[in-house]
């Protein structure tokens, strides 16, 4: 018997059965084998189809079929994490009136931040622990005020794990977790921002029904089974962001606990026990996946929209994707710690919140043709991903965050040794690579809901520790190269 769990990134969409007699897992395929496109209309946009999310959950679930041979009806659970912040519309009908907007478009920061200033900033901070600002709730104000004709049809909107989970049950839900990345959740008040909606003239029809992230939320269908080779029956039982289920998936639930990924954006996520919030929103409070009114868990998220998205642009631009990023990594670990003064910023893929929404672009610096390689370039993007890393995590320093542990799956950048070391050296952190990934934590999670496992602490538990990175006595390399980096940096911001 098998819980089935389903990643959906704006890169790739991965699928993972785990075995409910051991816990363990069995098999994670993705689909399409190379990156999903993000479409840009206009400078400072990014869209997709969400089509191409379900075209490509059915393709990885009939491949993960097929490469396991577990049957269908073995499958007793399916859990959804998704990439968060997304506006997904659909009519009556259930039909899509627009490309869905993803995390990383920019276009809503001057709605966002209109609103901050006229809702008032104390308001917003101590009820949403964040500004409204390029989050799903502006975006939603963008399309109604650009696209009056797609507004007047809205039925519900929705994140899109709340779409893929639509396409599954023909059941449109969200969470309390869904709508604070939305920032659309009162804290205060435990419930959907009223104040927030009649600000910005939305019905409260269009929210939908609220769950629990840990709930039954409806059933396969006949047709979703036709499509996908699953069982008609099959309940799906769990929903999260991609961040805060990647932190379930390292067992990061606890105050004082951090996970971070280095994938297309770079995230680090650490749980504290009270709402907190930063009064300048650098980063950003959601309801965490065992968040309890009474029993608060609330996860501090420092996103960086630009990370392995730089990284494989470099490997497409200057190697047309021939090059392996294990060969480049091999290069990267020829040119020394700060990379011969060679420096890259990475934020070349729309706002950053951590820079107060500003979208500086991409700024490589002191290149000299005379002396720096290949090498030195990949080592310098490594390293300019990794500084920003370490420039976030002293806003999450500055907001009483211990930094001590860090935990990460074993499928984005970290797996880089130049990558990781650097940040280990500048933070003063042991970083531990556990054999997981958010496809299989979100398959444990659905064991809560159908009674498998008795409680969050229980789905949570395993994963090896494949390695860490210690930090050694090289600090000072490190050190000098950060500092001229971030110097770059500040003379842009």
């Amino acid at each position: 018997m098998y819980l089935l769990g389903y990643d959906i990134g704006s890169s790739s969409i991965k699928a993972a059965l785990v075995s409910i007699e051991t816990g363990e897992k069995v098999a994670v395929v993705q689909s399409p084998a190379k990156e999903m496109d993000i479409l840009s209309p206009k400078p400072g946009w990014a869209e997709q189809h969400p089509e191409t999310w379900w075209n490509n959950v059915c393709i990885a679930t009939k491949k993960l079929l097929q490469q396991t041979g577990a049957k269908p009806f073995e499958i007793k659970g399916i859990g959804i994490a998704y990439q968060m912040h997304g506006l997904v519309l659909v009519d009556k009908n259930q039909q899509v009136l627009r490309p869905a907007i993803i995390w990383c478009d920019g276009r809503a920061v001057d709605i966002g931040n209109r609103a901050f200033e006229e809702i008032g900033q104390e308001k917003c901070l101590s009820h949403l622990l964040n500004s409204p600002g390029n989050f799903t709730a502006s975006r939603l104000k963008w399309v109604q005020q650009n696209e009056p004709e797609v507004y007047e049809k809205i039925d519900k909107f929705m994140l899109p794990g709340e779409y893929i989970a639509m396409k599954l049950t023909g059941e449109i839900l969200t969470t309390p977790g869904g709508l604070s990345e939305g920032i659309f959740w009162d804290f205060k008040n435990n419930a959907p921002a009223g104040f927030l909606l009649d600000y910005f003239g939305f019905d409260q029809n269009i929210i939908p029904e609220i769950t629990n992230a840990f709930s039954l939320q409806g059933k396969v269908t006949q047709s979703a089974a036709e499509e996908t080779g699953l069982a008609e029956g099959i309940p799906v039982a769990y929903r999260a962001g991609d961040q805060p289920n990647n932190a379930l998936s390292l067992n990061v639930l606890n105050p004082g606990e951090i996970a971070a990924t280095g994938g297309t954006s770079g995230v680090v996520y650490g749980v504290v026990d009270q709402p907190n919030f930063d009064r300048q929103s650098r980063v950003n409070g959601f309801v965490h996946v065992n968040h309890e009114t009474l029993n608060p868990r609330i996860g501090i998220l420092l996103c960086i929209n630009g990370a392995g998205i730089q990284y494989s642009w470099t490997r497409h631009q200057l190697t047309s994707g021939v090059e392996t990023y294990e060969n480049m990594e091999h290069q990267a670990a020829l040119a020394p710690p700060g990379s011969d003064g060679l420096r890259i910023l990475p934020f070349g893929n729309g706002a950053e919140r951590m820079l107060g929404n500003l979208d500086i672009g991409s700024r490589i610096n002191n290149l000299h043709f005379n002396r720096h390689t290949r090498a030195h370039f990949y080592r310098a993007t490594l390293e300019g991903i990794a500084f920003s890393f370490v420039y976030g995590m002293g806003i999450l320093k500055e907001m009483g965050l211990n930094v001590q542990i860090i935990r990460v799956g074993n499928d984005n950048l970290f797996q880089s040794p130049v990558f990781s070391n650097t940040i280990s050296n500048l933070v003063g952190s042991r970083i531990e690579m556990v054999e997981t990934t958010g496809a299989v934590g979100a398959a444990k999670a659905a064991g809560v809901a159908t009674g498998i496992f008795s409680s969050v602490n229980e789905a949570a538990k395993g994963g090896r520790i494949l390695l860490a990175y210690e930090p050694s006595n090289m600090n000072g390399v490190y050190q000098t190269a950060y500092q001229a980096w971030e110097k770059d940096l500040k003379q842009v911001i």
